[in-house]
C-alpha cells in the first residue's frame, strides 16, 4: 500500500476489512480529519477516483481497489508509513501476553484479571487499553469493542482491525453476542431459574459512578439467572445471562433481589462479604462469550476462573465441573410458561404464609381440647403475588439447583422453563 504525505495526491489500496464499505464511511474511519462536506465536494468535482473512475460518497468499495485521494487530512496510523508506539515495560508485555486466550487476524480474546481496569480514567494508570500496543506489531492498533468492570474478570474481546471492530461492535449493540457470567451470591434465590426485569439509571449525586433501580425514568434492563448449586442457605453459585447491556447491570439486579454478589460492597454493603476463607474480592466472572466472526465460524471462548473465585468454589463445596457440564441456556420462555411459573411461585408463597397464619391463630384462639383447628376467621389474603416483578419464575420452587432445564417444568403441563448482562 502506498501513501504520500497530505500535501500531494495519495493512493490507498482498500483492505479486506473495508470491503463493501461506503466511501464516506471509509473516510470517517481512515481520514477523520476530512469532513463529510469536503468528501462530498471532492466526489462532486471528480477529485476522488476508484480504480481511475469517479466515485460518489455512497459508492461501495471492494477489497483490492485503488482509491485516489487529493491532498488534505492526515491518515490514521495503520494505512502505511511508520506509527508511533508507546514503549511498554517488560512487565507490561508479560502481562499482556499472559491474558491472551486465543487470537486470529480479526480478534484477540483476553482473560482479564480482576483489579485491572478496561480503560483509563481519573487516576487510572494501568488498564487493558494501555497494553494494546503489545498486540499491534506493525499493523493497526487493536480496539476495544466492549468492557468489563475493573473488579470483574473473564472474557474480553479486542478487535484487531478497524473492519473487525465495526463488525463485532454491531453484534454487541444488536445483542446477538451471547455473554455468560458466573457469580457467587449471598443467600439463595427462592426461584432457581428466573428473569429479573428492573429498569436502571445513574444514581443522583454519585457522578454517574453508581447505578440504581429507577422504575420511573430508568432504562429497560433484563437479566436471566439460573442457580447452579447452593451451600445451604449461606451462598449460591449462579449463572447470569445479561439480556441488555446497562452499566453494572448484573451487580445492581442481584443486589436488588436481596442476593448481592459476594465481594461487591458497592451495591451489597457489608452483607456482600462472607466470613471464613472466602475472599473479599468480587466474585463475578465473564465465563463465556459466543459471537459471530467475520470469517463465518462463530467465536466461542471460555475463560478459566481467577484463583480467588476457584478457591471460594472449593471452600463452599462446589465442583467447577458441574457448571461446565450444564447446557449454556434454557429453552425459550413463552407467555404460557410465564403464567404457569407465576402461579407456581404464588402457590408456594401462599403455602409458606399458611403456616405463619396457622401459628398466629393457634396461639390466639385455639379452643381447649380441639384438634388444632383454629376458630374464627384468619387474616386476609396475603399481598400481591411475588415473582412477577422483578423476578419471573422459570422453574418450580424447590427444584433441584443445577438440574437440566429440559428435565424440569413449572406446575402444570406445558413446555419447560425460560431461556436464558457493564
Amino acid at each position: 500500500m502506498s501513501r504520500d504525505n497530505s500535501d500531494t495526491v495519495r493512493q490507498f489500496t482498500v483492505g479486506r476489512d473495508d470491503n463493501d464499505i461506503r466511501l464516506d464511511r471509509w473516510f470517517k474511519r481512515h481520514l477523520p480529519d476530512v469532513g463529510f462536506a469536503m468528501v462530498s465536494r471532492w466526489a462532486r468535482t471528480g477529485q476522488i477516483r476508484v480504480d481511475g473512475k469517479r466515485a460518489d460518497v455512497d459508492t461501495r468499495l471492494a477489497a483490492g481497489q485503488v482509491l485516489r485521494v487529493p491532498p488534505g487530512g492526515e491518515a490514521k496510523p495503520g494505512l502505511g508509513g511508520s506509527r508511533p508506539r508507546r514503549e511498554l515495560t517488560e512487565a507490561e508485555i508479560e502481562l499482556a501476553d499472559s491474558m491472551v486466550l486465543t487470537q486470529d487476524r480479526s480478534a484477540i480474546v483476553l482473560n482479564k484479571p480482576p483489579g485491572l481496569a478496561t480503560q483509563g480514567g481519573s487516576g487510572m494508570k494501568e488498564h487493558v487499553d494501555g497494553l494494546l500496543d503489545a498486540y499491534s506489531e506493525k499493523g493497526p492498533r487493536p480496539r476495544l469493542v466492549h468492557r468489563l468492570d475493573k473488579d470483574t474478570s473473564g472474557v474480553l474481546l479486542v478487535a484487531r482491525t478497524p473492519g473487525s471492530a465495526a463488525f463485532f461492535s454491531k453484534r454487541f449493540s444488536g445483542r446477538t453476542a451471547k455473554k455468560i457470567y458466573w457469580a457467587l451470591v449471598v443467600g439463595v434465590p427462592s426461584i432457581n431459574d428466573g428473569m429479573i426485569e428492573l429498569p436502571l439509571a445513574k444514581q443522583p449525586g454519585t457522578g454517574g459512578e453508581k447505578m440504581h433501580v429507577d422504575e420511573e425514568g430508568g432504562q429497560s434492563a433484563k437479566t436471566r439467572y439460573r442457580v447452579l448449586d447452593r451451600a445451604g442457605n449461606r451462598a449460591a453459585w449462579v449463572e447470569l445471562h445479561p439480556m441488555t447491556g446497562r452499566t453494572h447491570q448484573l451487580r445492581v439486579h442481584m443486589a436488588a433481589i436481596g442476593h448481592p454478589i459476594v465481594g461487591d460492597g458497592k451495591y451489597g454493603g457489608q452483607e456482600a462479604f462472607l466470613s471464613g476463607t472466602i475472599s473479599r474480592k468480587m466474585h463475578l466472572h465473564a465465563r463465556r462469550l459466543i459471537i459471530e466472526h467475520p470469517d463465518g465460524v462463530p467465536l466461542d471462548v471460555t475463560a478459566p476462573l481467577p484463583e480467588h473465585f476457584a478457591n471460594s468454589l472449593a471452600s463452599l463445596g462446589f465442583d467447577e465441573a458441574d457448571g461446565a457440564d450444564l447446557p449454556e441456556s434454557a429453552p425459550e420462555f413463552t407467555k404460557d410458561d410465564e403464567k404457569r411459573a407465576a402461579k407456581a411461585h404464588a402457590k408456594q408463597y401462599r403455602k409458606e404464609r399458611r403456616g405463619e397464619r396457622r401459628s398466629r391463630r393457634d396461639g390466639a384462639s385455639e379452643r381447649p381440647g380441639s384438634r388444632g383447628k383454629p376458630s374464627g376467621k384468619g387474616p386476609g389474603k396475603p399481598g400481591a403475588k411475588p415473582g412477577a416483578k422483578p423476578v419471573r419464575a422459570g422453574a418450580r420452587p424447590g427444584a433441584k439447583p443445577g438440574a437440566r432445564p429440559g428435565t424440569r417444568k413449572p406446575a402444570g403441563s406445558g413446555p419447560s422453563g425460560p431461556r436464558g448482562k457493564r
